[in-house]
């Protein structure tokens, strides 16, 4: 999920690159760079081979020896059921990243194997490689993400109504390439005042001052759900008339994310341990009154777009990083500085509503500004009450392992 502004904490730890950094900051932004089911015997499957040696990108050093699939915790118990739809969708890209363009005519003979053939295509063709961090620690934290229904208008109907705003065109993004190339993939957001490039507005600012009049895309009913959505980075409106638009993420104001469970946890509101999506939510509307300077505490503002209609493929998700609709359960929001989009993924952690083991293989198809790290994951759980629960629950420790081709 794409949320906050890309700091340069993804910057070489080199001395001439961090010059760099704070040259390219000087330039800009001079407040700173901000019970597994029984399954059917398999059947024999044709072996696929490459017309080629298909290279994987590196994932950097802090990495352990390759493995066979087989030798995954819970290899055998995953049904595969939607992997194939998150690989297709991900090979249906013109340019599908590395090194899948090779890989995808070979997924495409798999078309009537099912998922038996999937897993035999797997096995052959894949090894995996366990994630280990800078501290050679193998666990990290497993969050979760899901796609939320809200109610509102396209015209404002009420005082208590609050907007979702489209993508300001004074928002200013600065590629750091130009700068340096060695900034690549980072960017500043800002807006021009007079003859200086100067942060752009602050969540606080643009709610008590009404800095984006005009720029409202839709009207939604409830400002937590709103606030709440610009988390998620996706979802869809029930309009009065009875139709659903889907919105999803435009662009952001640059102001880093500061998570408001923090806030809580600090003001003594909630203790640690109880903090989760839902019980947040408990607590900002059980006080109205303060809700409102507790959420100005995360100044970041996610900026959206009405997505068109997915009449070809309705049971996918809103699209994600790369541009590709997510797959419920299936895809992964990863740290793309240090695991490739398009990676095929193990994971292994806990289911956070029944508590017992969750083991699956997932595609990196999405990024979050709280997802960062080697060993950092948002699983996207999909749509409706089931997902809620899952993605406001899921806060757990996992492993990672990241399938290469042989």
């Amino acid at each position: 999920m794409l949320l906050p502004f890309q700091q340069l904490r993804r910057a070489r730890p080199r001395q001439n690159l961090r010059r760099a950094a704070i040259i390219a900051c000087s330039l800009t932004l001079a407040a700173g760079c901000s019970s597994p089911p029984v399954r059917p015997a398999p059947q024999p499957t044709p072996v696929v081979r490459p017309a080629a040696p298909i290279v994987s990108p590196g994932i950097g050093p802090s990495s352990s020896p390759t493995v066979a699939l087989r030798s995954l915790p819970g290899w055998h118990a995953d049904t595969l059921d939607g992997l194939a739809a998150a690989i297709r969708r991900q090979c249906g890209l013109r340019n599908p990243p590395a090194p899948w363009p090779g890989l995808c005519s070979e997924f495409g003979a798999l078309a009537a194997s099912g998922n038996e053939g999937l897993r035999a295509w797997l096995e052959q063709r894949f090894v995996a490689r366990a994630l280990i961090d800078a501290k050679g620690a193998d666990t990290g934290l497993m969050t979760g993400y899901y796609e939320p229904l809200l109610n509102g208008s396209r015209r404002r109907e009420s005082a208590a109504q609050v907007p979702l705003y489209a993508r300001p065109a004074d928002l200013l993004t600065i590629d750091l390439v130009e700068v340096e190339p060695r900034l690549a993939g980072m960017r500043l957001r800002g807006r021009v005042q007079g003859n200086r490039v100067v942060p752009y507005h602050s969540r606080a600012d643009i709610d008590t001052r009404n800095a984006l009049a005009g720029h409202e895309l839709l009207w939604v009913d409830d400002p937590v759900d709103a606030f709440f959505l610009e988390i998620q980075g996706s979802g869809r409106v029930q309009l009065r008339d009875g139709s659903v638009a889907r919105v999803g993420y435009a662009d952001q104001n640059g102001h880093p994310y500061r998570a408001i469970g923090r806030t809580l946890i600090d003001q003594g509101a909630l203790p640690a341990e109880a903090v989760t999506a839902p019980s947040i939510r408990d607590w900002l509307r059980a006080n109205p009154a303060q809700a409102r300077t507790v959420m100005h505490s995360n100044p970041s503002v996610v900026f959206f777009r009405e997505l068109p209609a997915n009449t070809a493929d309705p049971t996918a998700g809103p699209p994600g990083a790369m541009g590709v609709p997510l797959t419920t359960e299936r895809s992964l929001a990863i740290d793309r500085s240090v695991v490739p989009l398009g990676s095929l993924l193990w994971l292994d952690t806990v289911h956070p509503v029944s508590g017992q083991a969750w083991q699956r293989a997932m595609v990196g198809q999405d990024t979050g500004g709280a997802i960062v790290g080697r060993i950092r994951a948002d699983v996207f759980w999909g749509f409706g009450a089931e997902a809620a629960r899952a993605a406001g629950t899921m806060k757990t420790p996992g492993r990672m392992w990241v399938m290469e081709p042989r």
